[in-house]
């Protein structure tokens, strides 16, 4: 039968059946869904009517994630699917669609974070870190560069409930990219209401 996108076959707003007067066509076909996993990229071409291409990511472990109170972007890790607003099978099988809420590496942003502002963000562990961290504030800076620290730090505040994400190392994301139709994993950042709304929803 293949896969249809018509409305023919559906019954009228008063539900009368419709009257079959013609065959399927070329561009009612729909496709199957890529069903996009977390694993090393692999993408395929799709050619689609006039020529045009869908790539139909089946395997994406990465993605660009933006962090819209600091305005920036950054390529980061795809750790896991944490929520899915339609499907809790979704959840188990690390699938990746539009809205999906994911977990993302953290260390990108608090990398810039802490070049940015000169600040450290989140309680890191392990002695690797501290040794890091305690480097980083040994290092000589020139009187302009402090200036311009200083300058910054005034406005530097993280939310409380993204502070204690940057510290267990992962960020809750939600994925605004459609993998199985641009062949990518992007999105932004969960912050203030949206996160404390995601939160709970993961409690239940």
């Amino acid at each position: 039968m293949g896969i249809s996108r018509d409305s023919r076959h559906k019954r009228s707003a008063t539900g009368a059946k419709r009257s079959h007067y013609r065959k399927k066509r070329a561009f009612e076909l729909g496709r199957q869904s890529a069903v996009t996993r977390i694993g090393p990229k692999r993408v395929h071409i799709v050619r689609t009517r006039g020529g045009n291409r869908k790539f139909r990511g089946l395997r994406l472990d990465s993605g660009n994630f933006s962090w819209g109170s600091e305005g920036i972007s950054k390529k980061t890790r795809v750790i896991a699917v944490a929520y899915h607003p339609s499907n809790n099978e979704l959840v188990r099988t690390n699938t990746l669609t539009k809205s999906a809420i994911v977990q993302i590496d953290a260390a990108p942003f608090r990398q810039w974070y802490e070049a940015h502002y000169g600040l450290p963000l989140g309680k890191r562990r392990g002695q690797k870190a501290q040794e890091a961290a305690a480097a980083a504030e040994a290092t000589p800076k020139s009187k302009s560069v402090e200036r311009k620290l200083a300058a910054r730090q005034v406005t530097a505040k993280v939310d409380s409930a993204l502070e204690s994400q940057f510290a267990a190392g992962r960020l809750l994301a939600c994925v605004s990219s459609r993998p199985g139709q641009s062949g990518r994993v992007d999105g932004y950042i969960l912050e203030g209401d949206e996160l404390s709304f995601y939160q709970r929803a993961l409690k239940k």
